[in-house]
Parts: C-alpha cells; structure tokens; sequence
C-alpha cells in the first residue's frame, strides 16, 4: 500500500501484452531484453508496476491506456508539499506553511540533484519552488514534469519576485501569502472530492 493508502496497481505480462495489443510472449521479451522494468514473483511470474509500463509506453511513443494513464495520474502523493528553495528561505518557508497546513507532509529540497531525488522517491503532489534557486532551467523543468507521467502530474507553484512568464500552474509573488496557498490547496481538495465522487 502506498503512502496515501491507496493500493499501488501491479500488472501482469499478460495484461501488458494486451494494453500494448501484443502477444504474451512479446511483453516477457521485452522484460527479459531489458526493455520493460519488472520484477518476479516467488512463482516465478513476471509483474509490472504501472509507473514503470507508463515509462515504457512513454518512451517508445505508444499511446497510454485509460487505466494506465489514471494510475500514473494517481500516483502522485496529493499530501506532500515540496518546498524547492535556498536552505535559509526553504527552512522558513516550512516553518510557515507547516503552522498552517497540519494535514500536508512537508519535505525539503536545496538543489536540483535533491529535487530529482526526492521528486522520484515522494511522488510529491505539490511542489513550491523558487524561482531563484540556481542551477537549472526551470521552465524545461516544468516542462519534464508535465510530460514524464511517472511522476504524477503534479501542481507546480512558482515564487516570483514579480512579472514570470513561467507555465506553471500558478505563480506567487514573493513573500509568500499563506492565505493565497491554503486557497489554492482547498480548492484543489474540493475539485479531487467532486472527481471521485462523481
């Protein structure tokens, strides 16, 4: 189970084969020739996590199945906050928002290797980032989380000291307004709810 306590969907060999509209033994020659990450059962039975089919559909071009694409959607970890940020303004922008946001795991990143790090390891739902944070581009970055589903899709908030032509999905001027984020965040809460219950 994962962390947000949904189940993590797993997939045979066969359902590969069948997604991808080939034969069994085409998606077990795919795994054996290292094309297609899976692991073994204790029966010796080949199985797939959807984040890895994703990755693997993704990179070859082929269309994604509905029930691939909701997985990988759903993989994002809705309760994870990352705060992308110089450790000195990351540590107060924590020391904010986790006064205000109880219900939200909050995690930190310093530099673009730890956001990688922990973008690939939390899934997080969320990511707050500073425009200042040296290092990279930031709008390819954006750019990679919007294409690249294994990572969830998740919402990108952008700190901008003023005017930002950045394509996320909302930008922030700085110093951080908390009643804006929470906002947001409830307002994100009331669309998932409307989602699922629909």
């Amino acid at each position: 189970m994962s962390k947000s306590g949904r189940l993590v969907r797993i997939f045979s060999a066969l359902e590969v084969a069948n997604i991808c509209g080939v034969v069994n033994q085409t998606a077990i020659n795919w795994i054996r020739n290292g094309h297609l990450k899976a692991f073994t059962t204790p029966g010796g039975q080949y199985r797939i996590y959807a984040k890895d089919l994703a990755a693997f559909l993704d990179k070859r071009g082929m269309s994604t199945s509905g029930e691939v694409l909701q997985v990988i959607i759903e993989n994002a970890n809705w309760n994870v906050l990352l705060i992308a940020a110089e450790k000195s303004e990351n540590n107060n922008l924590k020391a904010s928002i986790e006064d205000h946001f109880t219900e939200y795991t909050i995690i930190q990143a310093f530099d673009w290797f730890e956001i990688g790090r922990k973008m690939t390891e939390e899934k997080p739902g969320f990511i707050l980032l500073d425009e200042n944070l040296p290092g990279v581009n930031i709008a390819r970055f954006i750019q990679t989380l919007r294409d690249d589903p294994v990572f969830g899709r998740p919402y990108i908030i952008i700190l901008v000291n003023g005017n930002s032509s950045f394509q996320a999905d909302l930008l922030l001027t700085k110093p951080l307004d908390l009643t804006k984020l929470e906002a947001i965040l409830k307002d994100f809460d009331k669309q998932n709810e409307t989602a699922v219950n629909a």
